[in-house]
């Protein structure tokens, strides 16, 4: 019931990354961000819900599987739950959740040509969301986050992301940008940066081959580092007098043009 509760105030510190990363643990928050956990190979260790949550029918099964599993469950009221909760509204529900760290040997191909997508310095979490989330419904084999990205596990890129954190590998940390365009470099995978001074426009780009698209910050684009080693630069045509695209939609128009010219090919 109170705020000082030290379990409470624990999970309460999980908004701050540095204590994330000390404790290698997150948040996720709603019913079916914790499905997708549940139905995935990640450690869920404990829910804390409000009463109202037994009461729909979805909410109830999350419990009774958390139950099945031994996984430990703690009724809160509901004003503490929105005290633990980082986005305001939990929708009834918080999980506390073992981060799971992948790397680059963990992205296997589904059996098409690769396709990637290679995160430089995008700081909105609900964007970083959004790519993560787009990825998975585009079946990308992996997301790779280049130093200087927000958090994989900031509270709203994971409410952003709707689960698909827990489906597809993302890599975070560990690699320099140098060592990640060599290794795709080594493996035949082609680099496409989105590029406003980019020679040719997306869709004259072959992406049916194995490739990894390359999308940078909203305010800088792509680090001049990188550009320097990509394969090519496409721009997205823009016909009306719109400055530049938000980081997410550009993203999501690169991915999904590939996934047309793959079925195209197909």
């Amino acid at each position: 019931m109170s705020r000082q509760n030290p379990r409470v105030k624990y999970l309460r510190k999980l908004g701050n990354r540095r204590f994330r990363e000390k404790e290698g643990a997150f948040l996720i928050e709603g019913v079916r961000t914790v499905e997708e956990a549940l139905n995935s190979p990640w450690t869920v260790e404990m829910l804390v819900y409000s009463g109202k949550l037994g009461e729909i029918p979805r909410g109830a099964a999350v419990l009774e599987k958390a139950s099945e599993r031994g996984i430990m469950t703690a009724e809160v009221e509901e004003r503490v739950l929105n005290e633990i909760a980082m986005t305001g509204t939990p929708q009834g529900i918080v999980a506390l959740v073992r981060q799971r760290k992948a790397f680059l040997e963990d992205i296997r191909p589904s059996g098409n040509p690769v396709l990637l997508v290679l995160v430089d310095g995008v700081q909105d979490p609900g964007n970083l969301g959004t790519i993560v989330r787009t990825a998975h419904a585009a079946g990308a084999d992996g997301v790779i986050l280049l130093k200087g990205t927000v958090d994989l596990f900031n509270p709203k890129a994971l409410r952003a992301a709707v689960g698909s954190v827990f489906h597809v590998p993302v890599v975070q940390g560990g690699y320099t940008a140098d060592e990640i365009m060599a290794y795709l470099k080594q493996r035949g995978i082609k680099t496409v940066a989105g590029d406003v001074r980019g020679t040719k426009a997306v869709y004259e780009c072959d992406l049916t081959v194995p490739c990894a698209l390359v999308v940078g910050s909203e305010a800088a684009g792509v680090s001049k580092e990188v550009l320097r080693t990509v394969s090519e630069r496409v721009l997205i045509p823009m016909p009306g007098r719109a400055e530049s695209l938000n980081a997410a939609i550009s993203t999501v128009i690169l991915i999904y043009e590939a996934v047309r010219q793959r079925y195209t090919k197909r």
